[in-house]
């Protein structure tokens, strides 16, 4: 049994967020968390501030602890990132080894399994993870942890900004980029990959925030206070 720790806490909570059990602005309350976990409030409130460190949570005085809510600019910088991380990752790689080709195929089959059945969370967090795992098979560890935050950002920003891509969508591109690699194309893969995270972000309803009417502004300036 894993010990419970504040570094375990926190990426329970980053789990759930890839998982999108938890939703931006969600109140994530110490006490509740404590119990959860079966430890004290002390240890809770270093998980949180770890989080915070990350860009995960934020604390409301007076009110808590809340999931943060990623605005269009923070969505796009995320998704810009992930771009250039891993489009250099496979930039690197030459053609991988059969062993790695493997353990991706056999993380297809496990999307594929999820999105057959009913369990959703399960779903989202493989769709999310196969991102993870191409890294960490490519042998980049430490960029595969700075790629699990930016996925999970990303994947607030699909929560928050209602998402219309789908995870038959997803997982099928997946599986195009695992081909590509296992042919040995890094230019192609790399192409594919560029595709899909554009995909997935376009399929955001982000619009930019729309110039009030000059005429409306002013007739809202000049209301009455009071509806006199």
């Amino acid at each position: 049994m894993t010990p419970v720790s504040p570094q375990h806490i926190a990426e329970r909570v980053v789990e759930a967020i890839l998982a999108q059990k938890l939703a931006p602005g969600e109140r994530l309350g110490e006490q509740e968390l404590a119990d959860n976990f079966a430890v004290s409030r002390t240890m809770v409130r270093e998980a949180l501030m770890q989080l915070q460190a990350r860009g995960f949570v934020q604390v409301q005085p007076r009110r808590g602890w809340y999931v943060v809510q990623p605005s269009a600019e923070e969505a796009q910088d995320a998704f810009a990132a992930r771009r250039i991380i891993e489009t250099g990752i496979l930039g690197e790689a030459g053609r991988p080894m059969q062993s790695v080709i493997g353990q991706l195929r056999r993380h297809i089959a496990q999307e594929q399994e999820a999105i057959a059945g009913a369990d959703a969370a399960t779903r989202a967090f493989l769709l999310a993870d196969f991102h993870v795992c191409l890294a960490e098979q490519m042998g980049h560890r430490l960029l595969a942890l700075t790629l699990r935050d930016l996925t999970a950002r990303t994947t607030l920003a699909a929560t928050l900004f209602q998402s219309t891509h789908s995870a038959s969508q997803s997982c099928a591109e997946h599986e195009r980029i695992v081909e590509a690699l296992e042919r040995g194309d890094t230019e192609g893969a790399k192409a594919l990959l560029l595709e899909h995270i554009g995909t997935v972000e376009r399929s955001l309803e982000i619009r930019p925030p729309e110039a009030p009417d000059a005429s409306d502004r002013l007739r809202a300036t000049l209301a009455p206070l009071f509806g006199g």
